[in-house]
């Protein structure tokens, strides 16, 4: 079933729901147009018998009139009626002739116990469901005396059996009648997902320049504007991964070239600065620059790998590795001033050796910038620890606010452009935040880290 077409199984669906809802439907009207009917032979029954014993009965019952001929069963409709005497000893051959000794028998014995006039009961004779009504209390010709009125059960039967005959045509006609809409409304339902299928099958091919276009709200619309928001991001990142290799290219293809041409100057005894100690310093700065780029590089991607697995931190005191790195990066511009304001112990959950990382990349951004002065504040409270870098630099460019975290993102005075990309992704890590802003006396870094 499950390896069905949708619109088939739906259609199925829908019918078998029609299907059970009408046999549910058949089987409870058939109940109750059994009981329906039952009480109206009952209650026809106890009309009629009520109408003999007062008005169509020889004489009065007061007076007690009782006719030789009343064992014979008398019919209005489908009732017929016996006279009985009160005591079952008393009872002639004649009231005997319509009904079997063990029947009468059985309806004394009824009667006998019956407290009210009169009372319902119902009896197999012969093989057939027959309903009777014993009156009792009367008086016919100065004896005591009972009615016993009955209906066969084939009237009841009859009636039953015609509307529910009626009642099966007209289900049959509507379930007929319903597969026509249930195919259409399962065609109706399963058709925007096999257009969605079909949008998948091409994204899973790389062929994702058409957007999926879903003119829908309810499951079926979400889950088509979640295929175009995944279709859009893998755009997005498609283009991305192209520029950062183009950027890439570019930038280990400068240093590689300057590398290769002092090198064969060398070897021509030619030396661009003058001298071998100057020319081998250019070649040792340019082999520095690639190789971190290099190593940038694969900690970037060391940082997506992570951020797909589970990371375990621990403990450690932040104060202690914002000392720490300072200190190895104070001596590149010995002319700044640096203010730290911490506390003496700040504990933070989270891994030390990216936690270095990241500062590093943030201050050597500040050493880079600043002109004076970089100041350093790290705080806390009960719900997070916030940490802010400001130097006195000129302000960011407003079109590079937004795009800071970009890989190969390069300000002015930048390298890589990769540095914010890294802190960006250390910061997503350890669910943590940072925000970029100008300042009237420079820039601010604030990290936000919750505990």
């Amino acid at each position: 079933m499950k390896n069905k077409p949708l619109a088939f199984q739906i259609w199925v669906v829908i019918s078998g729901i029609l299907l059970a809802i009408s046999i549910l439907l058949l089987v409870l009207f058939s109940n109750t147009l059994r009981n329906f009917f039952t009480d109206e032979t009952y209650t026809t029954i106890e009309n009629e018998q009520h109408v003999l014993t007062e008005y169509r009965l020889p004489g009065s019952i007061e007076r007690g009139y009782y006719s030789e001929d009343a064992t014979a069963p008398t019919t209005f409709r489908s009732v017929q009626h016996v006279l009985l005497p009160e005591r079952e000893e008393s009872a002639s051959d004649k009231d005997l002739n319509y009904f079997s000794s063990s029947f009468i028998h059985k309806v004394y014995k009824l009667a006998g116990r019956q407290h009210s006039v009169t009372k319902r009961y119902s009896a197999d004779i012969s093989g057939e469901k027959v309903f009777f009504v014993i009156k009792k209390g009367l008086t016919i010709n100065g004896q005591n005396a009972m009615m016993l009125s009955y209906a066969l059960d084939s009237y009841r039967d009859d009636l039953a059996y015609t509307l529910f005959k009626q009642l099966l045509f007209i289900i049959a006609g509507v379930i007929l009648l319903s597969w026509i809409p249930a195919i259409w409304l399962a065609k109706y339902l399963s058709r925007p997902l096999v257009s969605l299928e079909k949008h998948v099958k091409r994204i899973s091919e790389q062929d994702w320049d058409d957007p999926v276009i879903v003119d829908r709200k309810d499951e079926i619309g979400k889950l088509g504007h979640t295929i175009e928001d995944m279709r859009s991001k893998l755009v997005q990142k498609d283009e991305t991964e192209r520029t950062l290799l183009q950027n890439i290219s570019h930038d280990l293809k400068t240093p590689v070239m300057v590398i290769r041409g002092y090198t064969q100057s060398i070897k021509d005894g030619i030396f661009p600065k003058g001298d071998l100690e100057n020319t081998i310093d250019v070649i040792e700065g340019e082999a520095e620059k690639l190789e971190k780029k290099i190593k940038d590089l694969l900690y970037l991607t060391k940082l997506d790998y992570l951020m797909k697995q589970r990371v375990h931190h621990e403990t450690f005191d932040i104060v202690k590795v914002t000392e720490e790195v300072i200190e190895r990066l104070k001596w590149a511009r010995k002319e700044l001033a640096w203010t730290v304001d911490t506390e003496d112990v700040m504990m933070m959950p989270g891994d030390p050796e990216q936690w270095s990382k990241l500062l590093e990349n943030i201050l050597e951004n500040q050493i880079r910038y600043a002109e004076t002065a970089i100041h350093i504040r790290i705080s806390q409270n009960q719900q997070q620890i916030v940490m802010t870098v400001k130097n006195d630099g000129p302000p960011i460019e407003d079109e590079m606010l937004s795009s800071l975290y970009e890989p190969f993102n390069k300000g002015k005075k930048g390298e890589f452009g990769i540095g914010l990309s890294i802190v960006k992704r250390i910061l997503t890590l350890h669910k943590a935040s940072i925000s970029i802003e100008n300042d009237q006396s420079g820039v601010i870094y604030r990290i936000i880290v919750p505990k």
